[in-house]
This record gives C-alpha cells, structure tokens and sequence, in this order.
C-alpha cells in the first residue's frame, strides 16, 4: 500500500480506503457483524488505514461496527477515521444544521465509534443554500478548536457545491464522486482544491460496482439494495447508484474498456488505478461487504499508472458516450 498526505494536516492516509456504506447493512443487502468485522480486518491487513463512515449508515450501525472493532484489538492509532453529519432523520432537516445538533450528532457519532476525537467530520451533501450561509461549518470550526475534531470537510453531490465549499475557512476535505464516468472534476475542480491543499476523497470510484467488469444484463441485487431500488432516483439522488450511469447503457460502455485492461489485472482494480492516477486524489473509498473484495481493492495502489494513451481513449469515451447520459445532481 502506499500512502498520501492528507492535505495540509501532518497525517498519511492509504491511498485506497474503505468505504464503510456497506457494513452498514442497510442500503447494500444484509451483511452480518461477523462480516463485517472480518472485511475490517481484512482492510487493515492490506495496509488500508483510512475509513469512511457516517452516522446515517444503518441508522449508527456502520460507526458501531467499527467501534467493535477498535475493541477487539484493531490499531486506533494507525487509522485515519472519517465519518458524516447531516441526513438523520432526528430531528431532520433543517434543523440538522444548526449549531445545537451538530454538536449532538457530533458527540453521538464519539460514543458510538469509541473514540476521543474524530479525525475528520464531513458535511453530508447539505443543501446548497446552507453552504452557502457557512453557519454549519463555523460550529464545526468551534467543535476543532474545542478537540473533538481533528479536522471538517464537505460530501457534496455536485461540482458547483465542491467550487463554492472551497469558500469556507478551514476547510480540509472535499468528498466527491469521481470514477471513469464521472470526470469533470479533473477539468473544473482539481486544480483549485490542489491550490488551496483541501484534500480529495474520491466515492464512488467504481460507480457502485458497475466498473467492477463483473456485473451483466442478468444481475440480480437485493431489495434492500440500492442498485435495485434507486436506479432511477426513487430515494435518493440517481447520482449515487452507478454514477448516474443508466445500467444497461452503463453495461455496453464496460464492455468497451475490457480489452484496455491489462492481461492479469481485474477491472476494478484497474478502475482505481485511473483515479489514483490523477495526483490530486488524496483517497479512494470504494466500499466492501467481503474480504476479498476489499483485498482486491487494495491491490490497485501496486498497479503502474495506466499508459497515456488509454487516458486519452477513456477521456474521448466519456466525452462521446457517458457524458451525454449521465442523470442526477453533478
């Protein structure tokens, strides 16, 4: 594994993560505490260092998993933690955002992942007006000085929420999707948030495994999850199920790119190595429900960057077919 600064702080984090959404067990399909724990471990053992969670998945499940964790002798002091704030349903929107509920929700995601300090709290795609009030992130500007944070960043939806939260004093971190089919930040965005060291936390890196090379017209997914209910924005923003990539259109864009793949690399991990080319990632989180898969994960940080010339052809593939189909908030 090999590591990155995490912007302008002192701390290297792997520059694969883990993202924790699927351990929470209730977007993702079922996964038990065992699973969970053990696709943790798994992590730690490929040198991943940074997680992130947040206090909506599965209702604090995800965070109490890692709690879990943490007691049974995973290396607190080795790892990066990363969680979100914004989207419980107590007491809801807007009253999430104001200065008595973040520092509730702040102290509720300390209890539930055991910890003194949070690394890092992030925004969870708050409404855009918000952001641009500042109120929520001057209470988390109080909440570092006070020491339970380490550090504050955004999750946004959007390019034009990412350009307007690099406003905000203090800020350390943009989250954002970014994955093959989602390239406009490497135009619009990188080069800004490279000036002001916020670093760049990548989801969605394999457009919720549809970069993954494995998935067909004949996939079956679960009902709890999203891949099955949301695909077309029924919940939530259709930006966060396969990049707002239509599915089957997704399929035949896919099937393009597989001869581009080495001999003797997966898809996915290949996949990785393209956001990990672009040095101003700081991390990418894709999610894991197994071992393996986190395993394979990791093994995208060995990988040699990708030739020039598949870069050129994944830029003209996107400009032709995925740009013009892409769907949600971007």
């Amino acid at each position: 594994m090999k590591y990155r600064q995490f912007a302008s702080t002192n701390s290297q984090v792997s520059e694969v993560g883990m993202g924790c959404w699927q351990i929470g067990g209730s977007e993702w399909g079922d996964v038990t505490d065992s699973q969970a724990l053990d696709t943790l471990q798994s992590a730690v053992d490929a040198g991943i260092t940074f997680l992130d969670t947040a206090d909506i998945y599965g209702q604090g499940r995800s965070e109490r998993l890692i709690a879990q964790f943490l007691r049974r002798g995973g290396n607190r002091d080795g790892l990066f933690i990363a969680t979100k704030l914004g989207r419980r349903s107590d007491p809801g929107w807007p009253e999430n955002f104001s200065a008595k509920w973040v520092r509730q929700h702040t102290d509720d995601s300390l209890e539930r992942l055991g910890v003194d300090v949070l690394d890092l709290t992030q925004t969870h795609c708050l409404p855009l007006d918000l952001m641009q009030q500042h109120d929520t992130f001057s209470t988390l500007s109080q909440l570092q000085q006070a020491g339970k944070i380490r550090g504050f960043g955004a999750s946004v939806e959007t390019i034009d929420e990412a350009l307007r939260c690099l406003q905000i004093p203090g800020l350390s971190s943009l989250q954002i999707i970014f994955n093959i089919f989602r390239q406009r930040p490497i135009d619009e965005l990188f080069a800004k948030a490279a000036a002001q060291k916020v670093a760049i936390i990548v989801r969605l890196p394999l457009a919720s495994g549809l970069l993954s090379g494995k998935m067909s017209t004949t996939t079956q997914f679960a009902a709890t999850d999203h891949r099955a209910f949301n695909r077309n924005g029924e919940k939530f923003n259709v930006g966060e199920t396969f990049a707002g990539v239509p599915y089957e259109q997704g399929l035949s864009v896919v099937e393009q790119m597989r001869s581009w793949v080495p001999d003797g690399q997966s898809m996915a991990a290949w996949a990785l190595r393209w956001c990990l080319d672009f040095p101003e990632v700081t991390v990418v989180i894709p999610g894991a429900k197994h071992a393996a898969q986190v395993q394979a994960n990791a093994s995208a940080s060995l990988l040699p960057p990708i030739a020039p010339d598949i870069h050129l052809k994944l830029r003209e593939l996107y400009r032709d077919r995925v740009a013009p189909i892409v769907r949600g908030r971007v």
